[in-house]
């Protein structure tokens, strides 16, 4: 449940930014970017960037950090760092034609292009620590280079036959952890100098 709300905020945060973009560049009816799971009926009119979010993985490059520590009154508050998480999302067009489909890509990689990083201000949804907004994430995004055999690996894991689309990854997504443990703060201290032997 956390990772999918996790997810779904840079999700929509993703959505948004090419939902926008896409507007400035088609005539009315313009098409929508939505979040998708591919599934069943997809409409082309009008037009839709379906944004999947295909695979989500644990950042190797953030583990064994040490605890955080917090002074309250109480003591001192020892937790875990959040977990971070690497987004893969796939974006496909859906437009009916191909002209069309190749310019509602083009425009989603020059957009996430020109919006690489999300921080701060950029971020909307719910508030933390359930959501983006007034957290400290930082979100880069960045074209994750997939060969064509490893992109039609993920159009057969969905079980639809394969479509013009393009991968992106969004790091870091961080998790809060639960558990946190108290501890007294030090308030004496012994020094015994060392006796030579």
């Amino acid at each position: 449940e956390v990772v999918q709300r996790v997810a779904t905020g840079h999700a929509d945060e993703l959505a948004h930014v090419l939902d926008t973009a896409l507007g400035s560049l088609f005539p009315a009816p313009a098409p929508q970017a939505v979040l998708h799971d591919l599934q069943g009926v997809i409409s082309t009119n009008p037009a839709t960037l379906a944004v999947l979010l295909y695979e989500v993985t644990e950042d190797a490059s953030t583990r064994n950090r040490p605890l955080q520590r917090d002074i309250t009154l109480g003591g001192r508050v020892l937790r875990k760092p959040p977990m971070t998480l690497i987004l893969r999302y796939m974006i496909v067009p859906f437009a009916g034609d191909r002209l069309t489909e190749q310019r509602m890509l083009g425009r989603a990689m020059q957009t996430i292009y020109d919006n690489s990083i999300f921080s701060g201000p950029d971020l909307r949804g719910t508030p933390a620590p359930g959501g983006l907004v007034g957290s400290s994430d930082i979100l880069a995004s960045t074209l994750d280079p997939l060969s064509l055999e490893e992109r039609t690996r993920v159009w057969h894991a969905i079980q639809k036959p394969y479509r013009l689309s393009i991968c992106y990854q969004i790091r870091v997504a961080n998790v809060d952890p639960t558990i946190s443990r108290q501890t007294e703060l030090v308030r004496s201290r012994n020094i015994d100098p060392a006796v030579p032997v």
